[in-house]
């Protein structure tokens, strides 16, 4: 799968809702209840990093669930991306972009949605062919202001923008132009998950879901 190919995946993901929740997840009898939830408010593309050591279990668990497309983040090396397909994973997430990263992503088939933080990061990924995504960390490197004025010159990429977004300032993303979505974790808060408050995380999604890319 060339880095066009993934980009247009990536696009089919980025526009499924205005938010793609970000998700930790320390408990892997949490994962299907949590996608069910996150499914029903009406946020279908979900992001499961790679941080926790039942990630990838519940990856599995959450690919089971009708109607969900869920990926892999925090991919850092070629092993991940690897572990991330056979999981089940849909598309995978990346802070940043590597060669060993971006040629693993090509060799299994996965899509991949790169991260890049300047016009430079931008720029190297737009010649691979990566014409979708992520700008990260998005409020860390100046926020909406910052990916207004790196669209000016290149509007031809689209972008999920993570890292610090939140129903706080969401709007200012989703305003640009070359916003595709977001992507947050305030949609699955800890204390709700610990809790089982599936119908509260539901509801959040559902807030969420409503808002206007």
């Amino acid at each position: 799968m060339t880095p066009a190919e993934q980009s247009a995946k990536a696009l089919e993901v980025c526009t499924l809702a205005p938010v793609v929740p970000v998700l930790v997840i320390d408990d892997v009898s949490h994962a299907r209840p949590l996608a069910e939830a996150l499914v029903a408010g009406g946020l279908p593309a979900l992001e499961v990093t790679l941080r926790t050591p039942c990630a990838l279990d519940a990856i599995r668990e959450m690919a089971q669930v009708e109607g969900g497309v869920v990926g892999a983040g925090t991919l850092l090396t070629p092993a991940d991306v690897a572990a991330a397909k056979a999981a089940g994973a849909k598309f995978g997430v990346s802070p940043g972009a590597t060669d060993s990263v971006i040629n693993a992503c090509i060799e299994h088939d996965l899509p991949l949605l790169p991260g890049a933080a300047t016009a430079t990061e931008v720029m190297q990924l737009l010649e691979k062919g990566y014409t979708v995504q992520k700008f990260f960390p998005a409020e860390a490197n100046g926020g909406a202001p910052a990916l207004k004025a790196i669209g000016a010159p290149i509007p031809q990429v689209k972008f999920c923008p993570t890292g610090g977004v939140s129903m706080k300032n969401v709007h200012d993303y989703l305003s640009l132009s070359n916003t595709l979505c977001v992507g947050g974790s305030w949609v699955a808060p800890k204390d709700k998950m610990i809790a089982g408050d599936w119908d509260g995380i539901t509801a959040l999604a559902r807030e969420a879901a409503a808002l206007k890319a």
